[in-house]
């Protein structure tokens, strides 16, 4: 990655008639990877013996010396260009150049879990009101996002159908919105299309039901033709005794739905923000949902009761007056069409009763339950254990509260600790909480199914489940070290950040999870480098390292205006790697730069 030798010095224009002229730094092994390099190779060079106690000792890699030779192999066949190598050996710059290459990942990129339990008892990527573009008031239907969002690894999939103008087909939108239509068959097409290209795994698509029986009836037939023997059906009985796995339902689309009350509480709360929204302009319409300064840095994460510093606690509390009404479990109109019924595989609704008998286990079915996220923070105070009781045979389903019209998201974490797998978020924007969300599913290959942690799972000899309420101990310290960056040169115009010098950047790492885990620290600036070496420890002691997902930013620092945005990226801490690490940023949409990468030391003690 050391190109910058090839341009010594690089000019910025100051005024009509002056010039600053700043030397590039040439990119070079810190003085820890020059001391490890000495302290396992012979005479300036590694040889495979070498090699291979470095990965045992330093990077506390698993691997037999014929599986150093060949990550060796594919690592010199990758650097062949380059006069660097000799004889099947590294040299310090070599063995850098190794440490900072794609070769040396910070978490496995392989399915790893166990995908033989009931879907209940994985985390499942899962998308919100996935058809739209931009904002949930005024932009566009299309089958483009979701295809983005399968491309990612989602595996849940939302639509909300509606009869189309002539009432004889059907048409997939925000109902009382301004958002304009796709048709449901395209949407179904490209789902069929791109469904596995990322993941094998079962894609699950959540219908909100808005239809007549003949248009119900009309629905069975499109997804029947259009899926065939990908679809999953229900064998026998209406309602499943249990979840089949992950495993048992490769390449295969599972048809789910939900009751339409939400519907209804997001389109009341979005009338309320419909005036607010409309005064802002034509944003909105144009599908720029986040003011400038958002849009360089993101939403920060906001804590576990819900409100970052920013939240508009008006909004908080408007919305606590449209609350979901509890609805009956048949969603569907008595008449309704019962071939479509059949097509439900997994069976949604909340029943009478309040929240207690929302929660009650059937041992002979299970189901699927959506509360809000606000809902969600409410009973998380009152009845914290018996959603992870709920959600150890159950699915639980969260979503936005109905006053995000901007597509903006929600800190999951409270979703996450109460055993929630399909916590939904919209795809269609960025910022710090899909950040996040991105990062957890990176974990097991990136698959879109993460297996809970064991605590959720398990019950105790009395029956006891794990509480969330309870305080816990420190279980495990993250140990972090910041070598060095580089990248950017090559990944941005060299008056992106600064008109008149090399940037000034700065790193921020973190950790995103439990409310006494969640923090974020900083680094020193480093003025006017393209490589800056910041060589910085951190340490985060942590309770609930299970649900850990590590938080790295790259920011460029600017005096006068908003600070620009250099990288992002969020680890899962269950995957990480320990030792040195070469760790990818990615832009605020979450796509990986070409280039751009930190060198970062890890351990977990």
């Amino acid at each position: 990655m050391s190109k910058q030798t090839k341009q010594p010095k690089q000019t910025y224009r100051v005024c009509f008639c002056f010039r600053r002229r700043f030397r590039l730094a040439v990119s070079e092994a810190p003085p820890e990877i020059k001391t490890l390099f000495d302290q396992h190779s012979e005479n300036g060079l590694m040889t495979l013996d070498h090699f291979h106690r470095f990965l045992t000792e330093v990077q506390k890699e698993d691997l037999t010396k014929e599986e150093a030779q060949v990550l060796l192999d594919q690592s010199l066949n990758d650097f062949k260009h380059l006069n660097i190598f000799h004889r099947k050996i590294l040299n310090l710059e070599a063995f850098f150049k190794y440490l900072f290459s794609d070769n040396n990942p910070p978490i496995s990129t392989k399915v790893h879990h166990d995908m033989n339990a009931p879907l209940s008892h994985y985390y499942i990527h899962t998308g919100h009101n996935s058809y739209l573009t931009g904002n949930q008031l005024s932009s566009d239907c299309s089958d483009v996002p979701i295809i983005q969002a399968l491309h990612r690894g989602v595996r849940v999939i939302e639509l909300d159908i509606w009869p189309n103008s002539n009432k004889d087909d059907v048409d997939v939108l925000h109902g009382g919105t301004l958002t304009a239509p796709v048709s449901l068959i395209k949407c179904f097409k490209s789902i069929k299309e791109h469904a596995f290209v990322a993941s094998e795994y079962p894609v699950v698509i959540t219908l909100e039901d808005h239809l007549t029986p003949d248009l119900q009836a009309k629905v069975a037939e499109m997804i029947t033709q259009t899926f065939g023997d990908v679809l999953f059906s229900p064998p026998g009985s209406e309602c499943l005794k249990e979840f089949p796995s992950p495993e048992s339902l490769k390449r295969r689309i599972i048809i789910s739905t939900k009751p339409p009350s939400e519907y209804l509480e997001a389109k009341a709360a979005a009338e309320k923000a419909a005036a607010k929204a409309a005064a802002a302009g034509n944003d909105l319409k144009k599908g720029t949902s986040l003011a400038p300064d958002e849009e360089a840095w993101g939403r920060e994460v906001p804590d576990q009761k819900g409100a970052a510093a920013e939240d508009d606690k008006n909004q908080l509390d408007e919305e606590d007056n449209n609350e979901e009404e509890y609805v009956e479990e048949s969603k569907c109109p008595q008449n309704e069409a019962p071939e479509y019924k059949r097509l439900i595989a997994i069976h949604a609704g909340k029943p009478k009763g309040g929240l207690g008998e929302c929660l009650k286990v059937d041992p002979n079915k299970v189901r699927r339950l959506s509360l809000s996220e606000q809902q969600l923070e409410k009973a998380s105070g009152t009845h914290g254990k018996e959603i992870v009781r709920f959600t150890q045979r159950n699915i639980l389903r969260v979503y936005p509260k109905g006053i995000r019209v901007d597509s903006s998201n929600y800190n999951p974490m409270i979703g996450w600790s109460h055993g929630a797998q399909m916590v939904a978020f919209n795809m269609q924007g960025y910022g710090r909480s899909l950040w996040v969300m991105q990062g957890m599913f990176r974990a097991n290959g990136g698959c879109g199914y993460v297996k809970k942690p064991d605590f959720l799972l398990t019950t105790g000899p009395n029956n006891e489940v794990f509480d969330p309420q309870l305080k816990s101990s420190v279980k495990k310290t993250l140990k972090v070290k910041v070598y060095m960056g580089e990248g950017w040169y090559y990944d941005f115009k060299h008056t992106h950040f600064d008109a008149y010098s090399p940037p000034d950047f700065y790193a921020r790492v973190g950790i995103a999870g439990v409310a006494a885990d969640t923090q974020m620290k900083k680094t020193k600036t480093l003025e006017d480098d393209w490589i800056p070496a910041w060589d910085e420890a951190f340490e985060f002691p942590l309770t609930c390292p299970e649900l850990a997902v590590i938080r790295i930013e790259v920011h460029e620092y600017d005096m006068s205006e908003k600070d620009d945005f250099g990288g992002q990226t969020s680890l899962p801490l269950s995957e990480l790697k320990k030792g040195i690490r070469a760790v990818p940023l990615h832009d605020r949409k979450g796509e990986k730069y070409k280039s751009v990468k930190l060198l970062m030391h890890f351990d977990l003690v």
